[in-house]
C-alpha cells in the first residue's frame, strides 16, 4: 500500500514538472510580432508637446497596413499639421520577427511618392504598389527589443543609416513604442560625428488619436 501512494505522488510530481514544462515551453515560443504590429498602427501628433515647448513642432504621424498578404508592412506619412497635403516624409515600413523578443522595422522609399499622399485613408489603394516601385535603405531598419507588454525599445546600427540630408553623412533612429505614443528620435551627423539635424533635447512624443 506504502509502495502505490508513493508511486502515485511520483506520477503526479512528474505530471506536474511535465505541466509546467509545457506552460513554460508556450510562454518562450509566443509570437509578440502582432502586439508590436498593433501598437505601429495609427494616427499620431506631437500637439501636446509643441504646446509645452516651443522648439518643436506639431507634427502628424500616419501609420497603416497595407499588403496584409504579403506580411506586416505599414504606410508612413509625416508632416507639419497644418500641411498634411505636403508630407516631408513617405516611407514604407516592414516588420518582421528576428527572435522571442527582438524585432526588426525596416525601410523603404517610395517611387513618384507624391501620388500617395494621404492614402493612409485608403490603405488598399496600395494593391496596385509594386516592390518594384520601392526601395530598401539599407543599414536603415530599426532593431527593437520588447522591454514589456505593449512597450518596445530600439534603434538604428551605428553609423549604418547613410543621409546626406543638409549635408550629413549618416543618420540615427531611437524610438519607443508604447500602447499611447510613440517616441521618435531622428538625427543627422556629419563624418566627424558632429551633429547636423533634427531635435536637440530628445525625441518627438506622438501621442496616439485613435
Amino acid at each position: 500500500m506504502h509502495r502505490f501512494i508513493i508511486l502515485c505522488l511520483l506520477l503526479s510530481v512528474f505530471s506536474c514538472k511535465n505541466q509546467d514544462t509545457k506552460i513554460s515551453e508556450e510562454k518562450t515560443t509566443t509570437n509578440h510580432l502582432p502586439e508590436l504590429f498593433s501598437l505601429m498602427q495609427g494616427s499620431f501628433d506631437s500637439e501636446i508637446q509643441s504646446q509645452v515647448d516651443s522648439t518643436y513642432f506639431n507634427i502628424s504621424l500616419h501609420m497603416y497596413p497595407i499588403w496584409k498578404d504579403k506580411g506586416n508592412f505599414l504606410y508612413v506619412e509625416q508632416a507639419l499639421n497644418s500641411k498634411q497635403d505636403k508630407p516631408y516624409r513617405q516611407r514604407i515600413y516592414e516588420v518582421v520577427k528576428l527572435n522571442d523578443s527582438i524585432f526588426s522595422s525596416a525601410i523603404y522609399t517610395i517611387e513618384n511618392d507624391s501620388l500617395w499622399i494621404g492614402k493612409w485613408k485608403s490603405p488598399e489603394s496600395f494593391d496596385t504598389l509594386s516592390m518594384d516601385n520601392v526601395t530598401k535603405k539599407e543599414g536603415c531598419e530599426v532593431v527593437l527589443k520588447r522591454i514589456e507588454p505593449n512597450y518596445y525599445k530600439g534603434k538604428t546600427g551605428k553609423k549604418t543609416c547613410e543621409s546626406s540630408l543638409y549635408g550629413a553623412s549618416y543618420a540615427t533612429s531611437e524610438v519607443e513604442i508604447m500602447e499611447d505614443k510613440i517616441i521618435s528620435w531622428d538625427r543627422g551627423f556629419d563624418d566627424k560625428d558632429e551633429y547636423i539635424w533634427g531635435a536637440e533635447k530628445g525625441g518627438y512624443i506622438f501621442n496616439k488619436l485613435d
